[in-house]
């Protein structure tokens, strides 16, 4: 099952602007500021909570600190979708076919 703390970190407008921004690839601290247009102190805290979750990883380059998307969360998130999805998708399959049966006698 899906823990809602995950749902809940990734909801948060400004962590979700991160995760899109690192979804181009391993980005420092300054390199995130100003893809989401708040302050370091700002950025570093959600950072950290992102990292907390297991959303992002650090690596130490010289003085800088790289950050980058770790894939196992969205995986688990993906795995919780799809069993919605597969039954989300059986019911659309049942409408279309029903859709389908009433056309075919407004036809006749």
């Amino acid at each position: 099952m899906m823990q809602q703390n995950v749902f809940q970190t990734l909801a948060d407008p400004t962590r979700f602007r991160i995760v899109a921004a690192l979804a181009e690839g391993e980005q420092a601290v300054g390199d995130l500021v100003r893809a989401v247009d708040i302050d370091q102190s700002g950025v570093s805290r959600h950072l950290r909570i992102l990292g907390e979750a297991g959303f992002v990883t650090m690596r130490p380059d010289g003085a800088r600190r790289l950050y980058s998307l770790r894939p196992e969360p969205f995986r688990a998130v993906d795995d919780w979708v799809q069993g919605y999805r597969r039954l989300w998708e059986g019911r659309l399959d049942r409408f279309d076919a029903a859709l389908a049966r009433r056309q075919s006698e407004r036809k006749k």
